[in-house]
């Protein structure tokens, strides 16, 4: 038995099936044209996608069947939002769906309780300086957010802090239709600016490789995946999987760099 796997109550979860990528463009389809039956079997069908996700939260929580049943919230909510048009593997689409309501739960269950009212000056402050940057080429100075909002320095500092903790540098905080922004792109922590910059420059560069490649690296190294997994998903051999991991790991040093 692997060291890491993640035991669900009610589920054997060696029998749960994965479907392939061509299985989930023809029932995305058929969802689209109002076969329920269809969401049914999307569902089924990536629940692995859901466990190999809660493999990583094993020290967070001493109940993994509540983890798993707001996985599956995450997974549902993703299938229910997912566009075929976007050209964009599911897996790479629902992974962010899934560790946020991951993310948010723990969060909002966590011993130590922010108040409603600073999440949501924080969340205003995030889209105020994503407008600014945009609108003068520049980011707003903490004064100039605190005299936007009529709030002091001190409550602004305080707004954005209570953030860095529980959130996920990956979590989606707004979309307004076009780019998702993501915490990543908005907190500045000026004693990890190195790692933020590194953090920058690997999104940067995933988004310049190939798509294949770039959903490899996801399913391996975010999901969790195995080669082989990701083999029989896309229809290739694992030693195919292998050159891409490789070639995809080389081009990404290179663009880094």
């Amino acid at each position: 038995m692997a060291k890491n796997k993640v035991e669900i109550t009610g589920i054997k979860t060696s029998n749960l099936t994965v479907l392939k990528h061509k299985e989930m463009i023809e029932l995305f389809r058929k969802l689209k044209k109002g076969d329920k039956t269809a969401k049914d079997t999307l569902v089924n069908g990536n629940l692995k996608l859901v466990l190999s996700i809660l493999k990583k939260y094993h020290n967070k929580t001493d109940n993994m069947d509540d983890l798993f049943q707001i996985g599956c919230i995450g997974l549902i909510k993703a299938i229910d939002n997912f566009d075929l048009s976007h050209n964009v593997r599911f897996s790479t689409y629902a992974v962010l769906m899934i560790e946020g309501e991951i993310k948010r739960y723990i969060r909002d269950n966590n011993p130590i309780r922010i108040s409603r009212s600073i999440k949501d000056l924080a969340y205003k402050i995030l889209k105020f300086k994503e407008d600014y940057t945009y609108n003068n080429n520049s980011e707003p100075t903490t004064s100039e957010i605190a005299k936007h909002f009529e709030v002091s320095e001190y409550e602004v500092a305080n707004a954005i802090l209570c953030l860095k903790e529980p959130m996920s540098i990956f979590e989606p905080i707004y979309n307004d239709g076009g780019d998702t922004i993501y915490l990543l792109d908005q907190i500045e922590d000026k004693k990890e600016n190195k790692e933020l910059d590194d953090l920058i420059s690997m999104r940067k560069a995933l988004m310049k490789i190939k798509e294949r490649e770039r959903d490899i690296l996801i399913n391996r190294f975010i999901v969790g995946k195995t080669q082989m997994e990701i083999a029989e998903e896309i229809g290739i051999s694992q030693a195919q999987v292998s050159r891409l991991e490789k070639n995809a790991i080389k081009t990404m040093k290179r663009l880094i760099k």
